[in-house]
């Protein structure tokens, strides 16, 4: 029954995904754009840290380091030098991909509570450069940064034409996590994860492989980050922050650490929380997110997704 079981879940996947893309196609003329895209950049971006932590089993604490970072470098490419804006992700995605090759190459030979320590060392020190830096507008952030034109033809000021370049890079950054999740490499990543002494024992350069993967995760995260700024027209130092490193932990492992649809899930309700929230309790809303996280690891520790998968194989099974 199990065997039937796993082949109803991969018969149900394209379905599945093929169902959501129509619902994101149709999605802002039933609600808010703006309120859409950042769901789409925030998932995007816990997408790509639960491809570092569920399936390479690596915990950064400094991923908002390349969030943050690709924004500003996308911002400073729109607005200070004029560039298309697939020109300025493009840019930061590559910038947020460099910052993660050295990151990478600094913590990768460590593993556990010492990895995450030197991430987020790291990561504050990038946070301070964009304090200090003149040209990142320092406490004020890089604002006034322009949307412009799509390969020099759409007018991307327009709520709903954005949303469809936002939804357009969602569904590239999801389709290389999920071929990567599901391709040799990926076996080999989940390996490293569940038993490195033996992964290395059958011959694989363990450290290259967990590189690769921070410089993938990385880069995804970064472009995340430079359709954010995009979208608000703004990169703060908020991208940066190590509290943005910690919401993106709370968002994987709300949605489901190690599910593919989990990140997504997860950040659409953090989003959806904060932005009901915010006028009518304030700063209690960094209380609630806390409340949410304990109840989380307490009482669901598979995630939202994580139960429901759990839930339906308990009654397939039954």
């Amino acid at each position: 029954m199990t065997t039937n079981n796993n082949g109803m879940f991969a018969r149900a996947t394209p379905l599945l995904f093929g169902a959501l893309f129509i619902i994101g196609l149709v999605a802002p003329f039933a609600v808010y754009p703006t309120f859409l895209m950042k769901i789409l950049c925030f998932g995007l971006f816990a997408c790509a840290f639960n491809l570092l932590l569920g399936f390479a089993g690596l915990l950064s604490f400094g991923h908002a380091a390349f969030l943050g970072t690709a924004g500003y470098a996308c911002g400073m490419l729109v607005r200070d030098l004029g560039v298309t804006p697939e020109v300025g992700i493009l840019g930061g995605t590559l910038a947020a991909a460099i910052l993660g090759w050295v990151f990478g190459v600094l913590a990768i030979r460590r593993s556990g509570i010492y990895f995450a320590m030197i991430t987020l060392a790291l990561a504050q020190m990038v946070f301070f450069f964009a304090l200090q830096w003149k040209a990142t507008g320092g406490e004020d952030g890089l604002q006034g940064v322009p949307r412009g034109h799509l390969f020099g033809l759409i007018d991307l000021s327009n709520n709903i034409a954005m949303y469809y370049l936002v939804f357009a890079v969602f569904c590239v950054g999801f389709f290389i996590i999920h071929r990567t999740i599901h391709s040799p490499f990926g076996q080999i990543l989940k390996a490293i994860r569940e038993n490195e002494p033996r992964a290395v024992s059958l011959g694989y350069d363990v450290a290259k492989y967990k590189l690769l993967a921070f410089v993938l995760s990385a880069a995804l995260a970064g472009m995340a980050g430079a359709t954010k700024t995009l979208v608000f027209q703004l990169a703060s130092l908020t991208d940066v922050h190590w509290h943005m490193s910690g919401e993106v932990v709370l968002m994987t492992l709300l949605g489901g650490l190690g599910t593919i649809l989990g990140p997504l899930v997860g950040a659409g309700v953090i989003v959806s929380l904060q932005s009901e929230l915010a006028d009518k309790v304030g700063s209690w809303v960094t209380v609630i997110m806390g409340v949410i996280f304990v109840l989380c690891v307490l009482l669901f520790r598979r995630g939202i997704v994580g139960e429901l998968q759990a839930l339906i194989k308990r009654a397939g099974i039954n």
